[in-house]
């Protein structure tokens, strides 16, 4: 999420080898091969083989691209979250132009931001409990997102625009934190979900409820 209140950098791809560029065919084969079979099966249940024979190369030559599956995924995620922080824009920073408005609008460009990559997100989610680097990872994404929203929190406050609550930063983490399981629980068909033509507007409501009451 990117705005002059947070430094949410780029993303860079792990698990790569070095010397090689984020334009490589091959490289983007594999990740291209990743997000297809996550469409139809599970993460556990893709191999090695399995991304290299999709993307057209050795298991050899998988392995001078990236050393794991699980650093496919690794990559899968850096770019998601890097096409989330672009999509985000500058739209924190605009919120006195029209609150509810920008607001609607950040919610909506993240849902079509993750929901365009629902595979990687429900794979992430799933082997977080077991994979370090990837609740790393995510821990991080969550701490920047988290600091962006605090920020805008108590620049609402600030201008007079929403009263006085709870800690910024507690808000921010609870909204956050919400926008993660309800998201996750739509594009999984984890029951019970919000209705993914309704999500966008649900998650709006609550959010302008707890920050403007």
């Amino acid at each position: 999420m990117t705005s002059s209140r947070t430094a949410a950098g780029t993303a860079t791809p792990r698990g790569r080898r070095a010397g090689r560029t984020s334009g490589d065919e091959r490289e983007q084969a594999i990740l291209g091969t990743a997000e297809r079979l996550l469409e139809q099966r599970a993460f556990t249940d893709i191999s090695i083989d399995d991304l290299a024979r999709g993307a057209g190369i050795s298991r050899p030559t998988f392995y001078f691209y990236f050393p794991s599956k699980d650093a496919v995924l690794l990559t899968l995620l850096d770019r998601v979250v890097e096409e989330a922080d672009a999509d985000a824009g500058d739209l924190l920073d605009r919120l006195a132009e029209d609150p509810r408005a920008r607001w609607r609008e950040l919610i909506d460009r993240f849902h079509r931001t993750f929901g365009g990559h629902r595979a990687v997100v429900a794979a992430c989610a799933q082997v977080r409990g077991t994979n370090a680097e990837v609740r790393r990872l995510w821990a991080a994404v969550m701490e920047r997102w988290v600091q962006a929203i605090e920020a805008a929190i108590e620049a609402e406050r600030r201008r007079g625009a929403a009263p006085a609550g709870p800690p910024a930063r507690d808000l921010a983490i609870a909204l956050n934190s919400m926008n993660e399981r309800v998201w996750y629980a739509t594009f999984a068909g984890d029951g019970p979900s919000v209705a993914e033509r309704d999500v966008v507007d649900v998650l709006l409501d609550v959010w302008l409820a707890a920050i403007y009451r």
